[in-house]
């Protein structure tokens, strides 16, 4: 147990890489900038930006308020509705169960380390436990990753959502880009990936983010699909 001890530095520090990952997947999961519409400038969308996320779409306004002062005007996307997209759906239900998976994977991070450190007489014991926990994280990555792509070949493809009137959207916006909710996980999905060594996810994750980037400028130009 003395040599386990002295030897699970390494996966010490990658069970806090898995934390920060999954901590940063739940804070994707309520952003509202997975996607940014740049619309024309109204009496009710003052700010010509529109934030869509996967539980809510906002944007800025000046109509309720005086001297200035914008608010925030929010409408709630229910995963029962029939304008949500299934791609937004797919992803309210995605992330829900990618946070489960990685917070079992964290659970069983924490007892691979007691067992390295205080526990376990053999070293199969130990290595089992840092092997699921690292199947754990894999399953909560790749969970993560389909409705990153979704979303993205969304955007890519300048594909607008039917909101209803009283949501007092535009039909379609004049162009979108991926907001803060689409890095935000594109970096979690990098350092749980780095931590439980799945080099070709990673770098399939390293090249979304390059396509992503590549495609910006063509999403402000292409042709709403609906």
């Amino acid at each position: 147990m003395t040599y386990l001890a002295q030897t699970a530095h390494v996966q010490f520090v990658a069970l806090w890489a898995a934390f920060i990952g999954w901590t940063l997947t739940a804070v994707a999961l309520g952003l509202i900038q997975w996607r940014v519409w740049l619309v024309p400038s109204s009496d009710v969308i003052t700010s010509g930006v529109v934030w869509v996320g996967l539980w809510r779409t906002c944007f800025h306004s000046h109509t309720e308020v005086t001297d200035g002062w914008a608010i925030m005007k929010c409408n709630s996307i229910r995963l029962t509705e029939a304008f949500t997209p299934p791609e937004v759906a797919a992803g309210q239900v995605l992330m829900l169960l990618s946070l489960l998976v990685g917070l079992c994977g964290n659970a069983g991070g924490v007892y691979a380390m007691r067992n390295a450190y205080f526990g376990a007489e053999e070293y199969s014991c130990v290595r089992l436990g840092f092997v699921v926990t690292g199947a754990f994280c894999l399953l909560a990555a790749t969970t993560s990753l389909i409705p990153l792509l979704w979303n993205l070949s969304s955007v890519v493809a300048n594909q607008t959502i039917h909101f209803p009137p009283e949501f007092r959207l535009p039909q379609a916006p004049e162009s979108q880009h991926v907001g803060s909710g689409w890095t935000t996980l594109d970096l979690s999905l990098t350092i749980t990936c780095k931590k439980a060594g799945s080099s070709a996810l990673n770098s399939l994750v390293t090249f979304v983010n390059i396509f992503s980037k590549v495609c910006s400028a063509d999403c402000k130009s292409s042709p709403i699909n609906g």
